[in-house]
Order: structure tokens, then C-alpha cells, then sequence
């Protein structure tokens, strides 16, 4: 059975480790990793000039090229930017890649925050997966499995969130972030679980985009009249 798995995996074991450091803020999103070509990265911070001096100074990171930029806006209209870097990560990062293409495996994507890396594996059978596991334990990867599901039962599981974002998604309901009136705020919840403002922002436009994406995937027909 074709098989996905979410690890998380400690940035001095993948890469940008002291860019975690330097930038406490520095967060990024891959698609994918495929081939030799460096891949593109989205990444973010406090501007784009201390995050591009932060992977500079990284060993583990090259910056190749930086391409272009774009702004979000969170559910309180609060804008945040991005920025898209072309980056070729060091030996750790090809390692990685290498085991899992070795063993029929493909990267799906990969992100990046609070000093880990989350990255999203599939395989076409268990025993592949087994073999890479291995493997990832041999070179000390320091993995942790957060999510793992057969494609047969990706459509039944309970919640696309990673482990991070269920838990987000949970204590902001528990605190009233999505009440209305709202009965804390996006700066006072960030407090509560200790991660900066911005980064609860981008953490829960991913929680809100997987699960939106989920809904309309499965198909469901909207209530007929809206609350």
C-alpha cells in the first residue's frame, strides 16, 4: 500500500540550523525536492535583508538566487511577506534526499520552523518505507514520526493538521481566537504558546488552508443557510 509519512527532523540534522538561531522568526516552505536543482524556498522573517544575511552566514545553506516576493494577509488583515529564495542545502539535506530516493521514496514537501524541519514522505509500499527508516536511524537523523497513513486511509483520518497545528488549532478554539467577538488576541495567544506573533500567523493560515482544503476535497454540500 502507497504510504505517507510526516517526520519531524532537528534543523542541525537537515540544515539552516543557525539560521533558526540568528533569526527567531525564520520560517520556510518548500514544494518539493526533486533531482539535483537547488530547490525554490519560500521563507520568512522579520525582512527579507536579515534573513538573506542570516542564510549567508549559514555553512549549511547556499543562497543561489533571490526571486521575488509576495504578501499574505492573516484572518485579522495583518500583512506579512515572503520572500522566494533559490537555495542548494549542504551534505545533511542530500544525504536525506539520496536515502529516500534510493528507496522508491519521493519528498512531497518539506517546511521549516522553531529550529525543526517537517517533512512529508511517500512510498508505494511499507517495506520501502521500513527500509529508509532504518537508514534515517543509522545516519542519526533524530527523526520523529508525527503523521503516517496508507493513501487507502488518507480520506478517513480524523485531521490533515501535523501534530503542531492540531494543537494550535485546539488551544486558540479553547481561548475563544475564533469566537465572535474574538475573546483573545492574535498577540496574546501567540504569548500563551510561546511563539512569535508572526509566526502564529503563518501557522494558522496553514492549519486553516489544509483544512479547507480537506472540506472541499471530500466533496461536502454547504449547509443551506449560512450562521
Amino acid at each position: 500500500m502507497t504510504t505517507v509519512v510526516e517526520l519531524e527532523i532537528p534543523a542541525d540534522r537537515l540544515g539552516a540550523a543557525q539560521t533558526f538561531d540568528r533569526v527567531s522568526t525564520f520560517e520556510f516552505e518548500i514544494g518539493g525536492m526533486i533531482g539535483d536543482t537547488p530547490p525554490l524556498v519560500w521563507v520568512s522573517g522579520p525582512d527579507r535583508e536579515t534573513v538573506r544575511e542570516a542564510l549567508e552566514a549559514d555553512p549549511s545553506v547556499d543562497v543561489i538566487a533571490t526571486l521575488g516576493d509576495e504578501t499574505q494577509t492573516d484572518g485579522a488583515s495583518i500583512d506579512h511577506e515572503r520572500w522566494l529564495f533559490r537555495l542548494e542545502f549542504g551534505a545533511e539535506s542530500k544525504l536525506f534526499e539520496q536515502i529516500v530516493m534510493e528507496n522508491d521514496g519521493a519528498i512531497l514537501e518539506a517546511c521549516g520552523e522553531n529550529g525543526s524541519w517537517s517533512v512529508t514522505l511517500l512510498f508505494h509500499d511499507r517495506e520501502a518505507l521500513s527500509e529508509c527508516y532504518a537508514l534515517f536511524e543509522q545516519y542519526e537523523f533524530r527523526m520523529e514520526v508525527r503523521r503516517l497513513a496508507g493513501v487507502d486511509d488518507v480520506a478517513s483520518a480524523q485531521t490533515p493538521l501535523t501534530q503542531t497545528q492540531y494543537e494550535t488549532i485546539c488551544k486558540a478554539h479553547e481561548l475563544g481566537y475564533f469566537d465572535i467577538p474574538r475573546e483573545i488576541t492574535l498577540k496574546e495567544l501567540a504569548a500563551e504558546l510561546d511563539i512569535s506573533h508572526q509566526a502564529l500567523s503563518e501557522r494558522l493560515r496553514r492549519s486553516q488552508a489544509a483544512l479547507v482544503s480537506a472540506e472541499l476535497t471530500d466533496g461536502m454540500t454547504p449547509t443551506a443557510i449560512d450562521p
